[in-house]
């Protein structure tokens, strides 16, 4: 008989407001994935278990905020869950970088398996402070880090995930310095919010916090989506990432935001449709410019008549810097 991986929760980074708590993760079994795995194969096997996942399905889950308050849910059919609550005085519980952190555990007694960090798994939840001028929604893909979303059918995507571990890639340059630049904001002393709004799927969601955290980005939201959405044709919903984005401008409806994405896929036309949505939210639209002409005319016809708020294609770090100083977003 084959030993039984131990299980864990996987809680992913989210935001939330003085009185309104918003918390999601996935119970998966425990592959010991090494996020600094290097050779083809170990990779690949890595890549494997990230996509190949063994989730806990229909089990009880129990969140502990530090000041004792217990909040209780159940994962779906694919292991996920989500707790969406009002809790009054969060902003008390939260550090001094307006982090408030909480433990995750499983709370079903009929669970036998050996359970990874004795049931208890670490959560945070970023409440932004008054003091923030602005926020910062970005892409991750082909925005701050090469992943090839332009190619056909996503393939240099999986590719790069699967066979390039997160401690080898490379952000894109200038992309960390100036992500910490608009988080000090005009003033040099903001703690701006920033969120990273991707169309990758959960699967990577370890896999990317660790390529932010190991190139110096500021911590933020890491909001993805399911993988089996990945590859489906639109039916008339809107994308995942303008609903993500939407849900963001609501919980906070006094902040503004940039917003930080590439040409090369639907960022253009999602941004505008948020802009246009909330026409006096949006302080300005940053795109990173793609190696792929035909899309670059599309955008630069997209937006050629737009005169409502500051959009710019950038073409490299200082070009943005020199813009967003113009603009009194940065020192």
């Amino acid at each position: 008989m084959f030993k039984k991986d131990a299980l864990q929760i996987i809680v992913f980074q989210t935001y939330g407001t003085p009185n309104h708590l918003y918390l999601r993760g996935r119970a998966i079994e425990d592959e010991s994935i090494n996020l600094e795995q290097k050779g083809l194969f170990g990779l690949f096997i890595n890549s494997w278990k990230r996509f190949e996942t063994d989730e806990i399905k229909h089990t009880a889950i129990k969140v502990t905020l530090p000041n004792g308050i217990i909040l209780k849910t159940t994962t779906d059919g694919h292991g996920y869950f989500k707790i969406d609550e009002t809790v009054n005085g969060l902003n008390l519980l939260a550090n001094s970088k307006s982090w408030l952190s909480f433990k995750v555990s499983f709370d079903d007694v009929n669970i036998k398996r050996n359970i990874q960090n004795s049931n208890q798994f670490p959560g945070e939840l970023l409440i932004p402070p008054d003091q923030a001028s602005f926020g910062v929604i970005s892409d991750i893909d082909d925005t701050i880090i090469h992943t090839g979303v332009v190619s056909m059918l996503k393939w240099k995507v999986l590719l790069n995930s699967i066979f390039k571990s997160a401690a080898s890639r490379i952000p894109l340059e200038g992309a960390a310095e100036f992500y910490h630049k608009l988080h000090r904001g005009g003033t040099g002393k903001n703690t701006n919010p920033i969120f990273y709004v991707s169309h990758s799927p959960w699967n990577l969601y370890r896999y990317l916090e660790f390529f932010l955290k190991q190139n110096s980005f500021p911590k933020g939201p890491i909001l993805l989506r399911s993988f089996k959405d990945i590859f489906r044709k639109k039916s008339g919903n809107r994308p995942q990432k303008y609903i993500e984005i939407v849900n963001i401008l609501k919980t906070y409806p006094k902040l503004k935001f940039i917003l930080i994405g590439d040409s090369g896929e639907h960022d253009p036309d999602i941004y505008m449709e948020v802009a246009e949505t909330f026409p006096d939210r949006i302080l300005a639209i940053y795109l990173r410019s793609v190696n792929h002409k035909k899309k670059m005319l599309r955008v630069s016809s997209l937006y050629r008549e737009y005169k409502r708020i500051p959009v710019l294609l950038v073409e490299n770090g200082e070009h943005a810097l020199k813009h967003a100083r113009k603009h009194n977003f940065i020192v």
